[in-house]
Order: C-alpha cells, then sequence, then structure tokens
C-alpha cells in the first residue's frame, strides 16, 4: 500500500471516528433507554452498523486492509467527537425530559 492510499485510510478514520460519535450523540436516548431488551438491541444494531459502514469505506480506499493505526485514528475521532458533541446530546435528553 503506497503512502497517499494510507493518507486517505487515516484521514477517512479519524472523520468516521468524528460521525460515529455525533450518530452516538444523536442515539444516545435510545442507546441508554430504561429497558434492557431495546438497550441491547440499539446498541448491538448501533454497533454492527458502524462496522459495516468502516469497513465498506476501508474496502473502498484500500481494499478492506486494516492496521492498528486505523483503528487509532477511529478511537482518537470518536473520543474528540465525544466531548465536542456532548452539548448535542445534552439538548436531546432535556428535551425528552420535558
Amino acid at each position: 500500500m503506497n503512502i497517499e492510499i494510507q493518507i486517505q485510510s487515516l484521514i477517512t478514520s479519524l472523520i468516521y471516528g468524528l460521525f460515529s460519535s455525533f450518530i452516538y450523540s444523536l442515539f444516545y436516548p435510545i442507546l441508554y433507554y430504561k429497558k434492557l431488551i431495546v438497550k441491547v438491541f440499539s446498541c448491538l444494531i448501533y454497533s454492527i452498523s458502524i462496522f459495516i459502514l468502516f469497513f465498506y469505506l476501508m474496502m473502498i480506499i484500500n481494499n478492506a486492509v486494516f492496521h492498528s493505526y486505523f483503528i487509532i485514528l477511529f478511537l482518537i475521532g470518536f473520543i474528540i467527537g465525544k466531548n465536542k458533541f456532548k452539548n448535542l446530546r445534552n439538548i436531546f435528553i432535556k428535551k425528552k425530559r420535558n
């Protein structure tokens, strides 16, 4: 794999981490619902769909070759996005309480 494809994969992993954190913030009330069956089912659907989309993006960019630093950048993007989108999550929780 050449350096251009690796850089594209790194940037895609970081941006996708931010995107998945945004989606997590949107679906936060559903992912942490009071009923256990809803919580388990929604977490399972969220995790599988995020992984499948990430795998598909990596397949388009670099024929689905995964390196540990792609996953590390995905997690860094998710953590950055989680802190950034925390206010969005709080807005949905306040709307739900009212």
